[in-house]
């Protein structure tokens, strides 16, 4: 009767890696119970998700083949446009929002979210270039039936960028939710098993941000906010908990928390051997996210906690 915090199935949001191919489910080795998909396991996998009363699914596109320009993001045949294109087709999935992830990351062969220029040993993320071909591919996912589109790549400019081309493309009311404070952090590595994106050199701290910057990560958000952002996304979630609650006191736009990979994964490396409580544990964890200000919360955990929230 007294509690403050509540949970329920419709705030959150399941992740899905569509994969070439038919009838593959193949499972992430550093991630237990979750799966690189086809699209049509994909599409099993989302009516269950619908049918446990989830809020929505979160896209990401494992291409048949990688270049420098990340074809297969902005593709009118990629693999999350044609996924997107089988979701609206299927009326059973009307109740899930469907969120494209929009980064250029799975699509190069070098795993940076940006195009990259080299010169020997030395390298360069372009963000100029980069953001032209991140707003192409969400002005792509648009098209192919996405809800929200949801850029995560963290360069300068991309949300402007993207509201222009969305707009253009007569996509006026397709929202787009920033990842507007996410960090180079060490929590996402089973991810990059997951979407076959870890860097092949160098790494993201030079678009992404600094941990240890509260404020810094406040002006990123303005800068979103002020470009077109309708909705914010904070990544990771436990770790920044604080980074959480500094942005539920400043802003009134819809905000989410992505309990990412490696918080994921630690949790079930502790439970398979034993040393913390599964449902528990799992509960506490996505309730101390929603506290701290989340309005939403994207996180591997969703089908499983909603059975636990009937």
């Amino acid at each position: 009767m007294v509690r403050e915090t509540h949970l329920h199935p419709g705030a959150l949001i399941y992740p899905l890696f569509i994969c070439p191919g038919e009838g593959i489910r193949k499972e992430i080795g550093s991630m237990p119970g979750v799966f690189n998909l086809s699209i049509d396991e994909a599409i099993k996998e989302a009516e269950a998700c619908a049918s446990l009363g989830l809020g929505g699914l979160l896209l990401f596109g494992l291409p048949a083949q990688k270049d420098e320009e990340a074809t297969g993001a902005w593709a009118e045949d990629g693999i999350v446009q044609q996924a997107l294109r089988t979701i609206k087709q299927n009326k059973a999935l009307d109740s899930l929002v469907a969120i494209a992830d929009v980064c250029l990351c799975e699509y190069t062969p070098h795993g940076h979210c940006g195009v990259v220029k080299r010169d020997g040993d030395h390298y360069e993320i372009q963000n100029d270039s980069s953001v032209v071909l991140i707003a192409k591919t969400a002005a792509s996912l648009a098209q192919a039936g996405a809800d929200i589109v949801a850029p995560s790549d963290m360069m300068d400019g991309r949300v402007e960028a993207i509201r222009n081309a969305l707009d253009a493309g007569g996509h006026e009311q397709i929202p787009i939710m920033s990842y507007a404070s996410k960090f180079a952090s060490a929590f996402y590595g089973p991810f990059r098993e997951a979407a076959d994106s870890a860097p092949q050199f160098g790494d993201r701290r030079s678009y992404q941000m600094d941990g240890a910057n509260l404020r810094e990560a406040m002006r990123e958000i303005d800068q979103d906010i002020a470009e077109g952002a309708d909705m914010l996304l904070m990544k990771p979630a436990m770790p920044y908990l604080d980074v959480i609650r500094a942005a539920r006191e400043r802003y009134d736009l819809p905000m989410g928390a992505y309990q990412v990979s490696g918080e994921y994964s630690m949790l079930h490396a502790a439970f398979a051997r034993g040393w913390l409580e599964p449902e528990r544990t799992m509960m506490e964890s996505l309730l101390s996210i929603r506290r701290a200000g989340a309005d939403f919360i994207v996180t591997y955990f969703a089908k499983e906690a909603a059975k636990v929230l009937g």
